[in-house]
C-alpha cells in the first residue's frame, strides 16, 4: 500500500537507468507458508505486477475494520484487536488508581504499544517481549490480568 500511495516508482526511475525489473519479496498472509525447519513464514518473490495489487490494496484500506475486511479473521488481526482491548482496559484501570507512586509504571504502560512493531514473526516476537513487561507492569499497578487474576 505504501508503495502505491507514494512517489516510489518516480524515485526508482530517477535512481536507475536503462532496463530494470522490480521484484518484491513478500509473505502475503493468505498464501504464505511456514518454513518446515524454522517455522517462520517464507517470503516469496513477486514481479512488477504487484504494484497493481498494491494500488488495489491501498483503495481497499477503507474496508479495514468493517465487516467487509477480507483480513479481519486472520490470527494476526484477531490478536491486534485483543491487544487493543486489553490495553484500553489496563490503561483505564491504571488511570483510576493513579498516584505519585504509580505514575512511572502507568506512563510505561501507556507507551508499551510503541514496542510492538513489524509484521508476522517479527510482530509476534515483539508482542511476546511486551507481554513479559506487561505482566510486571500489571503487578506493579495491581491490575488484574485478562481472565481476572492479578498480575
Amino acid at each position: 500500500r505504501l508503495y502505491a500511495e507514494t512517489d516510489f516508482l518516480e524515485r526508482i526511475r530517477e535512481t536507475f537507468e536503462g532496463d530494470y525489473e522490480l521484484h518484491f519479496h513478500l509473505a502475503p498472509p493468505l498464501v504464505a507458508k511456514p518454513d518446515p525447519v524454522t517455522g517462520r513464514i517464507r517470503k516469496r518473490e513477486f514481479g512488477a505486477w504487484t504494484m497493481t495489487l498494491f494500488k488495489w490494496l491501498a483503495k481497499a484500506r477503507k474496508l479495514r475494520g468493517t465487516p467487509l475486511d477480507p483480513f479481519a479473521r486472520l490470527p494476526e488481526r484477531r490478536a491486534e484487536r485483543k491487544l487493543l482491548a486489553d490495553y484500553e482496559r489496563d490503561l483505564e484501570r491504571a488511570l483510576a488508581g493513579l498516584s505519585r507512586g504509580t505514575l512511572d509504571a502507568a506512563v510505561e504502560l501507556a507507551s508499551l504499544p510503541e514496542s510492538i512493531r513489524g509484521f508476522g514473526h517479527v510482530k509476534a516476537r515483539n508482542i511476546a517481549a511486551a507481554a513479559v513487561r506487561l505482566a510486571a507492569l500489571r503487578a506493579a499497578l495491581k491490575l488484574p490480568a485478562p481472565g481476572g487474576t492479578p498480575g
